[in-house]
């Protein structure tokens, strides 16, 4: 469920990320689809907040540097490490693949850092796209570092929907892979959630922060090289002072 009023704000704030100079309010109301007064009506309430302004009369709004200073305030409050984003960079290096860092929220797993591949055909991914918790590598090695009881609890709240031929249906399919990986020594995934791409995954805990890292891209490229991006994975959270942790005893 979405309020309206909230995603056109976001949506507004992207729409400017991607355009990268001011707009009308004709301009944004025909590319966003929106009616005219809705659009008059939005626009204003964010100037008045002094979230955006017009640089030249007339000549179209752009967002302020407010938002910049907000974003770095919160950012400031609960920061990543320097070393996850040099992490990030090493395997994206190193793999040529995308590669993320993403924490759990809900039943998804948020990125919070990403490195696109260089690749002209690659997994597009962007600071805050989510992926299912139970169909990605990169939430089910989350979900491993988590008691089972808490695991049952975020089971409860997942719909199991099912994306594709590969997505693992219902908690016990789930608890498989995790064991299976377990064994493995790393998460993988095919296609479960996005056609043909395909992942590898490992726990990154920080403190008490549970934080995955996954390599992932087109399965023409990809799915046959994951024991080799795994090892690449586990070589760079060592040489970084991540190593990945031992047995998940605690989550049995």
């Amino acid at each position: 469920m979405q309020v309206k009023q909230a995603a056109n704000v976001l949506e507004l704030m992207e729409y400017f990320a991607e355009r990268r100079r001011p707009a009308t309010l004709a301009e944004i109301s025909d590319d966003l689809g929106w009616p005219r007064s809705s659009t008059f009506n939005l626009v204003g309430t964010i100037v008045e907040r002094g979230y955006l302004y017009e640089p030249r009369p007339r000549a179209g709004y752009y967002p302020t540097p407010r938002w910049l200073t907000l974003a770095l305030t919160v950012a400031e409050a609960e920061p990543l490490p320097g070393v996850v984003d040099d992490l990030v960079a090493d395997v994206a290096a190193a793999t040529g693949e995308t590669t993320a860092v993403g924490t759990l929220t809900g039943i998804h797993a948020l990125f919070l850092v990403v490195a696109e591949s260089r690749h002209q055909v690659r997994y597009h991914a962007r600071v805050g796209d989510r992926v299912p918790v139970h169909a990605s590598s990169a939430g089910r090695a989350i979900l491993a570092q988590y008691p089972a009881a808490s695991r049952e609890a975020i089971y409860r709240r997942v719909a199991f929907e099912r994306f594709s031929d590969t997505t693992p249906l219902g908690v016990e399919n789930v608890e498989r892979a995790l064991l299976e990986a377990e064994e493995r020594g790393y998460h993988q995934s095919d296609s479960e959630y996005i056609a043909d791409l395909a992942g590898v995954a490992l726990p990154l805990p920080l403190g008490d922060r549970r934080l995955s890292i996954v390599v992932a891209g087109p399965t023409s490229r990809c799915l046959a090289r994951r024991p080799e991006t795994a090892a690449i994975l586990k070589a760079a959270l060592s040489r970084h002072g991540l190593a990945e942790p031992g047995p998940q005893a605690q989550s049995r």
